[in-house]
């Protein structure tokens, strides 16, 4: 009577044993051949603060460049966007690519100011011009200082491109033109868009 019982069981521990095993297998049909994607590095590496590759940015339309421009280290700024939002704020948003040979940190980025130190290496020196209006607009801080940016850019390596975003207060209506600056780069003229 013995032996009748522990057939079944045998049964079970197989059946059970081979659902384990397959689950575990790591063949083909899955995406563990595949390599993490460059944005998973990129969050981890900023401390999660940019969570999305230069193509998950939200924008109406990703692709489009409002303005380019290349400066120290081999470093380039790509704007995407500058939209105007109904609060009064304008939100800059763009990409940091290294095209040089060398890690990079953003350290200068963040401008001389010693209230913008806690915000660490960021887009915190960023600056809106309005050359018709002769007014200087900077990136926005909250309660704590610190500003309403792209912060931990830091190891950004050789041909990695992250995201970036940059909030500032808006110039008036009126004025759609402005100049996009950042310390150590040239400034880029950007267009601001309704959002």
């Amino acid at each position: 009577m013995r032996k009748r019982h522990q057939a079944p069981l045998a049964v079970a521990l197989t059946a059970t044993a081979a659902v384990v095993l397959a689950g575990c297998g790591g063949g083909s049909g899955g995406n563990d051949d595949k390599p993490p994607a460059k944005s998973d590095t990129s969050a981890a590496k900023s401390g999660g603060k940019a969570t999305a590759s230069a193509g998950d940015t939200p924008s109406a339309t990703p692709t489009t460049v409002l303005a380019q421009v290349k400066g120290e280290a081999g470093m380039t700024i790509t704007i995407n966007s500058a939209s105007r939002d109904s609060g009064g704020f304008v939100t800059v948003q763009g990409t940091v690519t290294n095209n040089g040979d060398e890690a990079f940190d953003a350290v200068d980025w963040r401008g001389p100011e010693t209230e913008l130190v806690p915000s660490g290496p960021s887009v915190a020196g960023a600056v809106l011009v309005d050359p018709a209006g002769k007014k200087r607009y900077y990136v926005l801080r909250d309660t704590g200082g610190m500003c309403l940016c792209t912060m931990g850019l830091v190891d950004i390596e050789p041909e990695e491109t992250r995201p970036f975003f940059a909030q500032f207060p808006a110039p008036p209506e009126t004025t759609t033109q402005v100049d996009f600056e950042l310390p150590t780069m040239p400034p880029a003229k950007i267009t601001i868009s309704e959002g």
